[in-house]
C-alpha cells in the first residue's frame, strides 16, 4: 500500500549528523565552563582575567569567551521544558470611589518616589517627605478617594517596607490593591490583615453572599466583613461569628474579638461568657478584658465583689502623719479556679509578689463607679487623695489607672492625673518609683480638648523633657494653646543655648502636628540668633535650620490639603 511503502522508506533513510549550534565550536571536546566564571571574566575583561575556555589558533580570547557564553546560553535554554500557560487572573474588581484630583495624584507620586529617609546627619531646611506620607494617606482616605491604578505597585511597596503605613495605604488601595496583592508574593501582607478600605463587601440584604464570603473569603476579607456588619448591626455580626467560632484558629479568634470590642454592647455578654472557657489562654484573657469593659456584666460584678472585699476605709492610726481616714488593704491569699476563669493570671511576672499581682488584676476589672459607694460616698478625687496603709498605694493607684483607661472613665482619669500646672509636681512624681502606670494612656481617657489643654499646661510648667509621648496622643492638628505651648518651649530652649538635636523628636512632631495656619506667625523664629554663653557651638545655625524646616513643612502641608480638596491645580 502507498502508505506502508512511504513509512518503510522513511524508516530506512539515513539520519543526518547532528550539527553543533556554532560551526566552529567543539561542544563535545570539553565540559562547559561554569556560567559564573564566564560572567566574572567578562566583567573584569580578558586582559585582567584569562577566560576559562579553550582559545583556538587565530581566535582572540574575547571572541572565545563570547562563543563559550553563546553555547552555554543555548545549553541552558535547551534544558527548559515547556509548560502550559497559567490561568489568566480574573479582572480587577471595580472601585466606585472618586479618583484623586490631578494635583493630588502628582503629589502622591512624588511622595512615593521619595520614600528613602536618607543617611541621617544634618537634615537642612527641606521638609521630610517620608514623614508627610502617612498624613497625606490619612487625609486622602478621609475624603474617600481611591488610589490611581498606575501607583498601586509603588503604594503596596511602601506599605510593605513600613508597617505604620499599612492601614491607610491599604485603605486607599482598596479592592484593586487586594486583587493585585494576590498576584505578587511580596505583597502577601495585604491578605493577612484588615485592608481598611472598601473590599466590595456584600450588603446586609445579600445573606447568601455574606455567608459565602464569611466561609470562603481571605482572612482580611472576613475581618473586614465582620467589622462592617458589627457597625451596621452588632447582633447580626455576632451571629455570623458565633456560627464558626468553634472551628476558628486561636490567632483568628483574637482578631475577631478586636472587631467585637470596637462596637461592644451588653448583648455580647452571653457569647463572651462562653468564650471565658476557651482553650486558648490569650483568648480567655482578651475576653475577660472585654467583659470588664462592660460595667454591667456578670464578670464585672464578680470582680467587684472580690476587689471590694480587699479594700476598706478605716480611721487613721497613730502611725499616720495626720488624723482622718485611711485605706486598708487585704489582698487575696489564693487565686482560685473562679478567679482564673475570669481572667486572673495566677503566676506573677518576675519581681512581683503574688498577692499584689492578684489584687491589681481584680481592681482593674472592677467598675470604677462602685468605689465611691463602697468608700463612704467620697468622690474619685477624694479617694485618690486618701492615704493607703502599708506599701499598697502604688499597686492600688496603678490598677485604678488601668481601669480608667479600659473603661474610658474621664472623671477617674482626671483625678489620677492631678493638676498638670503644679510647679512642685513633675512627671516622675505623677508616676512614683515602682509604678507601672502609663500616664500617656491615662490621658487618652480624657476628652480631646481637655487632653490637649492638660498637656499644654504641663509643658508650660515643666517643659518638653517628659512630654514627648503625651504629645503623641493629642489630636492633629494640635489645638492653638497646645501648639503655642510647644513652640514657646522650643523658643525658650533655643534662647537657653540647649542642644538643638535634643529636641529633634519634638520638632519632628511639630512639623506633622502643628496647625499649618501657624506658618506665617513662626517666620520670625527662622532668623539666626546670637548664641548665649556656654551654648553648643553652631547651635544657632542648627536652630535656624530647624525652624526654617518647620515653617516650610507647615506650608507644604497646607498646599497638600488644598490639592486634596481640588483647590490647587
Amino acid at each position: 500500500m502507498p502508505t506502508t511503502h512511504t513509512t518503510s522508506s522513511a524508516s530506512t533513510a539515513p539520519t543526518p549528523p547532528a550539527q553543533p549550534p556554532f560551526p566552529d565550536a567543539d561542544v563535545s571536546a570539553t565540559a562547559p565552563a561554569p556560567w559564573p566564571d564566564l560572567v566574572g571574566a567578562a566583567l573584569l575583561g580578558v586582559g585582567r582575567r584569562t577566560p576559562p575556555v579553550a582559545v583556538r589558533a587565530g581566535q582572540s580570547p574575547a571572541a572565545a569567551l563570547l562563543d563559550a557564553a553563546a553555547v552555554s546560553t543555548v545549553r541552558r535554554r535547551a534544558a527548559l521544558r515547556p509548560a502550559p500557560a497559567g490561568e489568566r487572573p480574573p479582572p480587577a474588581p471595580a472601585d466606585p470611589r472618586p479618583p484623586l484630583p490631578p494635583a493630588a495624584r502628582r503629589r502622591l507620586g512624588l511622595l512615593l518616589a521619595d520614600r528613602d529617609p536618607g543617611s541621617g546627619g544634618r537634615r537642612g531646611t527641606d521638609p521630610d517627605l517620608t514623614e508627610l506620607l502617612p498624613q497625606w494617606l490619612s487625609a486622602a482616605d478621609e475624603r474617600g478617594y481611591r488610589a490611581p491604578e498606575a501607583l498601586l505597585p509603588a503604594l503596596l511597596d511602601a506599605a510593605r517596607s513600613r508597617t505604620d503605613l499599612r492601614p491607610a495605604a491599604l485603605a486607599l488601595a482598596g479592592p484593586r490593591g487586594l486583587w493585585l496583592a494576590r498576584l505578587n508574593a511580596d505583597w502577601r501582607f495585604a491578605l493577612r490583615g484588615i485592608a481598611g478600605g472598601p473590599l466590595s463587601l456584600p450588603g446586609a440584604e445579600s445573606s447568601e453572599a455574606v455567608r459565602q464570603l464569611w466561609e470562603e473569603g481571605l482572612f482580611a476579607e472576613r475581618v473586614a466583613l465582620l467589622t462592617s456588619m458589627r457597625r451596621r448591626d452588632p447582633r447580626d455580626g455576632l451571629e455570623l461569628l458565633a456560627a464558626t467560632w468553634a472551628t476558628e484558629r486561636a490567632e483568628d479568634r483574637l482578631m475577631f474579638l478586636d472587631s467585637l470590642g470596637e462596637c461592644l454592647a451588653p448583648a455580647d455578654e452571653p457569647f463572651l461568657e462562653q468564650a471565658l472557657s476557651d482553650r486558648s489562654r490569650n483568648v480567655r484573657t482578651t475576653t475577660a478584658e472585654l467583659l470588664s469593659a462592660l460595667p454591667g456584666s456578670a464578670l464585672a460584678a464578680r470582680m467587684a465583689e472580690r476587689s471590694l472585699a480587699c479594700v476598706r476605709l478605716a480611721a487613721a492610726g497613730p502611725e499616720q502623719p495626720a488624723p482622718g481616714e485611711v485605706l486598708v488593704l487585704d489582698p487575696p491569699r489564693v487565686c482560685d479556679a473562679g478567679m482564673q476563669r475570669d481572667g486572673v493570671a495566677p503566676k506573677p511576672p518576675s519581681g512581683r509578689g503574688e498577692r499584689a499581682w492578684w489584687l491589681g488584676q481584680l481592681v482593674e476589672a472592677t467598675p470604677l463607679d462602685r468605689w465611691p459607694v463602697h468608700l463612704g460616698g467620697h468622690s474619685p478625687a477624694e479617694i485618690v487623695g486618701l492615704p493607703v496603709a502599708g506599701d499598697w498605694r502604688t499597686e492600688l493607684h496603678d490598677a485604678w489607672c488601668r481601669a480608667a483607661v479600659r473603661q474610658r472613665h474621664a472623671e477617674w482619669a482626671r483625678a489620677l492625673l492631678g493638676a498638670p500646672g503644679d510647679p512642685g509636681r513633675a512627671a516622675a512624681e505623677l508616676a512614683p518609683a515602682g509604678s507601672s502606670r502609663d500616664l500617656t494612656k491615662l490621658l487618652t481617657a480624657l476628652p480631646g480638648d481637655e487632653r490637649a489643654g492638660w498637656v499644654a499646661e504641663f509643658i508650660a510648667v515643666h517643659g518638653l523633657a517628659d512630654a514627648f509621648r503625651m504629645l503623641g496622643v493629642c489630636a492633629v492638628p494640635w489645638s492653638e494653646p497646645l501648639g503655642r505651648a510647644v513652640v514657646d518651649a522650643l523658643d525658650i530652649a533655643r534662647d537657653a543655648g540647649s542642644y538643638p538635636w535634643s529636641f529633634s523628636g519634638v520638632m519632628g512632631l511639630a512639623e506633622r502636628c502643628l496647625d499649618p495656619a501657624a506658618a506665617d506667625r513662626l517666620e520670625m523664629l527662622t532668623a539666626v540668633t546670637d548664641e548665649p554663653e556656654g551654648a553648643s557651638p553652631g547651635s544657632g545655625g542648627y536652630w535656624s535650620e530647624a525652624f526654617q524646616r518647620l515653617v516650610g513643612t507647615l506650608r507644604l502641608r497646607a498646599t497638600m490639603h488644598a490639592e486634596l480638596t481640588g483647590e490647587a491645580s
